[in-house]
């Protein structure tokens, strides 16, 4: 396959038409399962109306308390999630045995989720397809592994009702939660194609934030309304909103953040030392390709940080590089540059990963970390892309990538670049 047909991507309407085949299997899974809670629920009637109606209400509540959720939040509903699970894991209710079953389980899962999101949907903030539909898989996943088995009677016969039907409780909201999270990683990974390992290991340190407080909320729901009944509901959610609002508040905290190191980077362009969109532009394509390379969450996070600032140090110059492009400056130039880089970053209170792989982005790649080779191959690319139409452009730019991998760039980088860019990544160059 020649340098041309590997950056070129597939058309708008194209990628909009693709649809992954496992997204395709999951989202039939979940319309098959609620086809037939829905169903079976309006032909039998519910089991049980005030437990179902308390439940419903716990989750639709839940859903309109995501008021406040910020984007990339992996649980913006925590309360909902944790009722769910509560209903999904119920037995008895105040010492009476309960019928409910799994398919009615997921019937009043879902309408109550559609009826607490809709003021949400209306503003255009409600829950993602993806997000429903790992709720549907998560909450009959749960259900199925035990309601079938309880109301048998075989699980009050080899467990009991003391401290191991706790115990078998808390193990299946942690097997619920691994099947959350490998669906989350499926979809992620179908979409995008980045490595599964590092997706679900993203998704796994996610559960021990928010997920943990979920899974915890939903096992002492579901023994808490067997032992004293309905009463117990909103005891045992107060935690789990309080926590709520604390990871709200730490999220909003790291927003700011996040915002005040893109103004910083902003800088360069409002000097009039790098182009328009530079430094965003080398931030998201960097991250892009770091998530090709199997990155984590955390280190993704100081790849992206670190190339949004990493010409900072132009600000130190007396005489600004033409357009920015530090790419043919020679080698100790571009040194001298990424050390002043690294001086500043240090100064604002960014951690020192962010400042040392600023500060090494100019080094012989041989001799540096991942990110830092990340930064360097994308920033020339988006110095060499931005160049006139005569220079070859964006492909012009690949190829020129590709003959400087014996000494200047990580062929693996380079390929990873074209990977991203030949799905459509972000725009580079200016060119969008």
């Amino acid at each position: 396959m020649t340098a041309a047909t590997t950056v070129q991507a597939p058309p708008d309407h194209a990628r909009t038409r693709a649809v992954p085949l496992t997204v395709v299997a999951l989202y039939g899974a979940a319309g098959l399962l609620t086809a037939a809670g829905l169903g079976s629920t309006l032909w039998h009637g519910l089991a049980e109306p005030r437990v179902a109606l308390a439940f419903g209400v716990l989750v639709a509540v839940g859903e309109l308390a995501r008021w406040g959720a910020l984007p990339g939040e992996r649980e913006p509903a925590p309360l909902a999630a944790a009722g769910a699970l509560g209903y999904a894991l119920l037995g008895e209710n105040a010492g009476q045995e309960t019928t409910h079953g799994v398919l009615q389980t997921v019937a009043v899962v879902l309408a109550a989720t559609l009826a607490g999101a809709a003021p949400h949907v209306a503003r255009g903030h409600g829950p993602t397809p993806d997000q429903l539909v790992r709720r549907v898989l998560t909450v009959g996943f749960a259900a199925v592994c035990f309601q079938p088995l309880y109301n048998s009677g075989e699980l009050r016969e080899h467990v009991g009702a003391g401290p191991g039907h706790a115990l078998l409780l808390l193990l299946l909201l942690v097997l619920t939660a691994l099947c959350d999270a490998v669906l989350a990683a499926l979809m992620v990974r179908a979409r995008t194609r980045h490595p599964f390992g590092p997706l679900l290991r993203d998704e796994l340190r996610a559960l021990l934030h928010i997920g943990s407080a979920v899974c915890a909320t939903g096992a002492v729901i579901a023994l808490g309304v067997a032992v004293a009944g309905l009463w117990a509901l909103p005891v045992f959610c107060v935690p789990l909103l309080l926590t709520q609002l604390s990871f709200r508040r730490y999220a909003a905290v790291r927003a700011t953040y996040a915002q005040t190191i893109a103004s910083l980077a902003r800088a360069t362009e409002i000097a009039g030392y790098t182009r328009h969109g530079h430094a965003r532009r080398v931030a998201d394509l960097s991250r892009a390709v770091g998530r090709e390379l199997g990155l984590s969450g955390p280190e993704l996070t100081v790849l992206e940080y670190a190339a949004l600032m990493h010409d900072i140090g132009q600000l130190s110059l007396v005489d600004p590089v033409p357009e920015g492009a530090t790419a043919p400056l020679p080698v100790a130039e571009q040194r001298r540059i990424a050390l002043l880089g690294g001086a500043v970053v240090r100064q604002t209170g960014v951690p020192a990963a962010v400042a040392m792989v600023v500060e090494r982005q100019a080094d012989p790649y041989r001799e540096q970390p991942l990110p830092a080779r990340i930064i360097r191959a994308v920033n020339a690319y988006d110095d060499l892309a931005g160049e006139s139409a005569s220079a070859g452009g964006p492909l012009g730019a690949l190829e020129r990538l590709r003959l400087g991998t014996g000494h200047d760039y990580q062929p693996e980088v380079v390929e990873s670049l074209a990977r991203v860019l030949s799905r459509g990544g972000p725009a580079a160059g200016g060119a969008g």
